[in-house]
C-alpha cells in the first residue's frame, strides 16, 4: 500500500515538472492570413495602397483627348471649329468655292507683311461682319486667305491659310458658329493689284469674304 502511494506521488511530480517546462517555453507567433510585407518592410496594406495609386495614375490618362482632336489655337474647342484645312481646299460639308458669291455686306481685312495676326484697326470691320452674319443666321461664309507675290508659292499658300484661320477664329470669338465658316487659301495666285510696290502688295495681303445663302 505504501509502495503504491510512493509511485503515485512520483508520477504526479513528473507531470508537474513537465507542465512547468512547457509553461516556460516562449510562444511562437502564429501566421496571420493576408499579412505580408511590402518593399522597405512596409505592411502589405501599404503595398496595396501603392498599387491603387498606380492604377489611378493610369486611369488619369484615359481622359486625355486623342492627338489632333482640338483644332489650331484652341479654336476647335469653340463652336465646333473646323479642323486644319489643306491649302486650296474647303472643309466641312459638301461645299465648293463655286457655290459662294461676293459678299457686298462683308468687308475685307488686311495684314502686315509676313504676318497673320488681326490688326487693331480691322477689329471693328470684323465686328461689323460678325454682326451681319449673326443677323443672317442661315448664310454660310467662305473666308479666302491671300498673300502678296513675295516668297515661294508653297509658303504663301500656308500664310494665306493662317490668315483665313485667324479671321475665322476671330469671327467665332464674336459669336459666329464655326460650322458656318469655311476657309480656303489662294496664296499669291489671285492678287487684286499687280503692281510691284508696297501699296499694291498691302492690298493683296488680305482675308476676303464670300457667302452662300
Amino acid at each position: 500500500m505504501k509502495k503504491t502511494s510512493w509511485q503515485t506521488a512520483a508520477t504526479l511530480l513528473s507531470l508537474l515538472l513537465v507542465a512547468l517546462v512547457v509553461a516556460g517555453c516562449p510562444k511562437q507567433p502564429s501566421p496571420t492570413a493576408g499579412a505580408g510585407t511590402g518593399a522597405e518592410g512596409a505592411p502589405g496594406g501599404a503595398g496595396a495602397g501603392a498599387g491603387g495609386a498606380g492604377a489611378g495614375g493610369g486611369a488619369g490618362g484615359v481622359g486625355t483627348a486623342p492627338s489632333g482632336q482640338v483644332g489650331e489655337g484652341g479654336a476647335g474647342g469653340r463652336g465646333g471649329g473646323l479642323a486644319s484645312t489643306p491649302p486650296g481646299s474647303v472643309p466641312g460639308a459638301q461645299v465648293s468655292p463655286r457655290e459662294f458669291v461676293e459678299a457686298i455686306s462683308l468687308r475685307d481685312i488686311h495684314f502686315d507683311y509676313d504676318r497673320y495676326d488681326i490688326k487693331s484697326e480691322h477689329a471693328k470691320a470684323l465686328e461689323e461682319n460678325a454682326k451681319w452674319l449673326k443677323s443672317n443666321a442661315r448664310t454660310l461664309v467662305l473666308v479666302e486667305g491671300h498673300a502678296d507675290e513675295r516668297g515661294t508659292n508653297e509658303y504663301n499658300l500656308a500664310l494665306g491659310e493662317r490668315r483665313a484661320k485667324t479671321t475665322r477664329d476671330y469671327l467665332m470669338s464674336l459669336g459666329v458658329e464655326g460650322a458656318r465658316i469655311s476657309i480656303i487659301s489662294y496664296g499669291e495666285e489671285r492678287p487684286t493689284c499687280k503692281e510691284g510696290n508696297e501699296p499694291c502688295w498691302g492690298k493683296n495681303r488680305r482675308a476676303h469674304f464670300l457667302t452662300r445663302p
